[in-house]
C-alpha cells in the first residue's frame, strides 16, 4: 500500500498545474455529494424517529383504553412512532409520564389530563420544552397552555339526558346522582347541563349525591350504601357508563334493578349492549374515536405541516342514546 501510495503521488506531483486543478475541483465535488447523501440520511433518521406519547388518565376504563389505542394507532399509520402511557388517575403519576416523555424527546403529546387544575404544570413544561400538547376529552383550566383542546359537548349533551329523564320519569319522583372526580370539569359539565333541566321540576327530588370517581368498583359501593339508607327512589344518574355498570349491578344485588332507571354517560360497549338489553334508560354518546384521531391528525398537522393556528378549543358533538334509537349505535359510535 505504501509503494502504491508513493507511485500516485509522484505521478501526481509530475501533473502539470492545469491538471492539478482539475483533480482538486473533482475531489470536492465528490467529498459535496458525500456530504449531502450523509445530511439526507441524517434527516431522514430523525423524522424516523420521530415519536408521539398517548398520555391517558387511566386505563381501568374501557372507554379510556379505546380512546388511547385509537390515538395510538392513527399516529402509527401517519408514520410516527407511538406510545401509550397509564396515568391511573394520579397526578404524580403523570407528572412523572411528562418528566420522562420531556427527557425522551417525544416530538408531540396526545394527552387526556387526570386534573382540570393538576395538569396545567405538566402541559406547560411540555409547551416550553417545544412540544405541542393536545388534550383529548378532558380539559385543562388554561387557555394558553395546550397546542388545541379537543372536548365532548357535556353539557349540551346531559341537557338532553335530562329532557330525556323527566320525560321516563313523568316529571316526579326520587333519584341519586353519581358524580365523576369532583378535579374533573367534565363532572361538573355533565352534572350542570342536567340539573339545568331535572331541577326546573319541583316533583323531582334528589335524594342523594355522592363521587365514585368515575370507577364501577367504587360505583358499585357507593350504591350499596346508598342502598342501605335510600329504599323506594326512582331513578340514578351517573356521570358516566363506568358507574352507571356499577350502580346497576348493585340495584341488580339488592333486587331493584326493575324498579330504578339508570343513566349513563359516554357510549361505552357495556351501556350500550345493556340499553338494548332493556337494563339501561340510556347513555349519551361521546365518540372517542372521533377525539382520539382526530388528536392525532392534528398533531401530524402540526409536525409535518407547520400548522400553528388551532382553536383552543375544539367541541365535540354527542347524541342521546335510548331504546328508542338504540338500532343506531354501536359501543364508541354510530353503527358503520
Amino acid at each position: 500500500m505504501t509503494a502504491n501510495l508513493a507511485i500516485i503521488m509522484n505521478r501526481f506531483q509530475s501533473c502539470s498545474p492545469a491538471v492539478h486543478l482539475l483533480i482538486c475541483l473533482l475531489s470536492l465535488a465528490v467529498i459535496g455529494c458525500t456530504r449531502d447523501i450523509n445530511s439526507s440520511a441524517s434527516i431522514g433518521t430523525v423524522e424516523e424517529r420521530q415519536e408521539i406519547a398517548v398520555i391517558i388518565s387511566t386505563l381501568n376504563n374501557p372507554w379510556f383504553v379505546v380512546l388511547g389505542e385509537t390515538a395510538r394507532d392513527r399516529a402509527l399509520e401517519l408514520g410516527y412512532e407511538a406510545n401509550m402511557f397509564d396515568s391511573q388517575n394520579d397526578t404524580a403519576k403523570e407528572a412523572e409520564h411528562f418528566d420522562n416523555v420531556i427527557a425522551a424527546g417525544y416530538s408531540a403529546i396526545l394527552f387526556n389530563p387526570t386534573d382540570a387544575d393538576g395538569s396545567i404544570a405538566n402541559v406547560r413544561r411540555a409547551t416550553e420544552a417545544g412540544i405541542p400538547v393536545f388534550c383529548i376529552d378532558r380539559e385543562i383550566n388554561s387557555s394558553d397552555a395546550a397546542t388545541a383542546q379537543l372536548l365532548s359537548d357535556n353539557y349540551s349533551g346531559c341537557v338532553e339526558l335530562g329532557k330525556y329523564f323527566v320525560e321516563k320519569l313523568g316529571e316526579k319522583g326520587e333519584y341519586v346522582e353519581l358524580l365523576g372526580l369532583v378535579g374533573d370539569n367534565n363532572t361538573w359539565n355533565r352534572s350542570q347541563g342536567f340539573h339545568s333541566v331535572v331541577d326546573r321540576y319541583a316533583g323531582l327530588k334528589m335524594v342523594a349525591q355522592q363521587s365514585a370517581d368515575f370507577d364501577r368498583n367504587k360505583a358499585l359501593e357507593v350504591m350499596e350504601s346508598i342502598l342501605q339508607s335510600h329504599k323506594d327512589f326512582n331513578a340514578v344518574f351517573c356521570g358516566n357508563d363506568a358507574m352507571a355498570m356499577g350502580a346497576y349491578q348493585a340495584l341488580l344485588a339488592a333486587g331493584k334493578a326493575d324498579q330504578v332507571k339508570v343513566f349513563g354517560y359516554d357510549g361505552s360497549d357495556d351501556a350500550v349492549k345493556s340499553i338494548s338489553e332493556g337494563k339501561i334508560a340510556a347513555t349519551v354518546m361521546q365518540y372517542p374515536k372521533i377525539m382520539a384521531q382526530t388528536s392525532a391528525e392534528y398533531a401530524h398537522e402540526y409536525l409535518a405541516n407547520g400548522k400553528r393556528d388551532f382553536d383552543q378549543k375544539i367541541p365535540v358533538n354527542v347524541d342521546l342514546v335510548s331504546q328508542e334509537n338504540i338500532d343506531d349505535f354501536a359501543g364508541y359510535g354510530k353503527k358503520e
